[in-house]
Formats: structure tokens, sequence, C-alpha cells
């Protein structure tokens, strides 16, 4: 089979593998803090933070909940690596966010960030924190989940068939995941337009 082939191939075998209780699960905790009019914060890095700021339009636009991205505004992102540092930036950030309990964190990493081999630890600070305040932690994860995997309340984690394309795969997922949960009839507020406009 040609590459192509053998992606859509993969992907195709990456969709029947996902745990689709875990997807339920992580859909329930975005309804939890929705009822409690609590807010969702994306976090990322790389595709990752691409991911959050998208995602964060389609949660405030389209399930009403108010929804921010950690690493949109640059200005303050470089500021606080600058004087904060890199592996605190996202929650010093989160903290002067007002983050709280009634609050969610949704992380999307490929990994999963990992404490011992120090990677992603902005990502794994996060999660800490998020933990220690008792707000709620999802994402959607690639590989065996890492830090985000065993400290989640919920999470997604996307099934490895290839390590060779591993990234890749986990943030096309990532993608369907989170619009998949856009569109749950559990959390959905308003159709986007092209589901609203009757074909003739």
């Amino acid at each position: 089979m040609t590459y192509v082939e053998d992606f859509l191939s993969e992907a195709s075998k990456i969709a029947q593998l996902i745990d689709v209780n875990s997807i339920e699960r992580l859909v329930d905790v975005i309804s939890d803090v929705k009822g409690r009019n609590g807010r969702v914060f994306f976090a990322g890095s790389g595709g990752g933070a691409g991911h959050a700021s998208h995602a964060t339009c389609d949660f405030r636009k389209l399930l009403g909940i108010e929804s921010y991205c950690i690493s949109d505004n640059v200005s303050e992102l470089t500021a606080r690596i600058n004087d904060q540092s890199w592996e605190e930036c996202y929650v010093e950030w989160l903290k002067a966010s007002r983050f709280s309990s009634n609050d969610a964190v949704f992380v999307f990493s490929v990994g999963g960030g990992d404490a011992a081999r120090k990677v992603s630890m902005q990502l794994v600070r996060v999660v800490d924190y998020a933990n220690s305040i008792g707000a709620s932690v999802v994402g959607v994860v690639g590989r065996d989940g890492g830090h985000l995997g065993e400290n989640s309340t919920a999470s997604v984690i996307i099934p490895t068939v290839n390590d060779a394309t591993v990234t890749t795969q986990v943030e096309g997922f990532q993608a369907v995941i989170w619009h998949l949960i856009v569109g749950h009839p559990k959390v959905i507020e308003s159709k986007p337009v092209w589901e609203s406009i009757t074909s003739k």
C-alpha cells in the first residue's frame, strides 16, 4: 500500500480501538462543569496549543461555556516564560485567572507529560495544580497517557497502531474528539451554521 493508504488504514483502526466509554466520561465532566457555570481552560504545546485555541472558540460558541486558551496571549505568555520559567508559566496564568475548583483544565498532549523525564513540564504543573485545588482535569492524549492519563478526572487515550505516526495520528484524533464533544447532545447549545442551513 502507499503511505496515504497506510495512514488512512491506521486511522480507521484507531477509530475502532478508541475507548468509547472514556469519551462519554469526558463529555459527562464537561456537562457537569457547564451545569455549575464553571469555565474550561485549554492547554497544549505545539499542535496542542493550536487545538486549544480552536477548541476554545467551539466551546464558547457552540456550547456556551466560558472558555480560554492559556497560550493565546503571546505577550503574556512570553513575559511569564521570561520572568517565571517555562515550567511555571501556564500555572501562573491560571492563578491570575482565578482558576478554581469550579473550573476544568482541558489538555491536548501527544505524550501527556512526564515529570521524571522532564517532558512537557508546563502541562505536568497544570495537571498537578488543578488537582491540588480540586478542579476537573480532562484531556486527549496518546501513547500510555503519561502524567495526564494517570492524574485526570477523565481522559481519552488515542491508541498507537504505528510508532512512526504517533504524533500525526494523535493530533489528528484530538481534533476529532473535541469536535465530537461540541456536537454531543448532552452539551451542545447551538448548531454550526452549515448544520442549521436546510438543504434544498
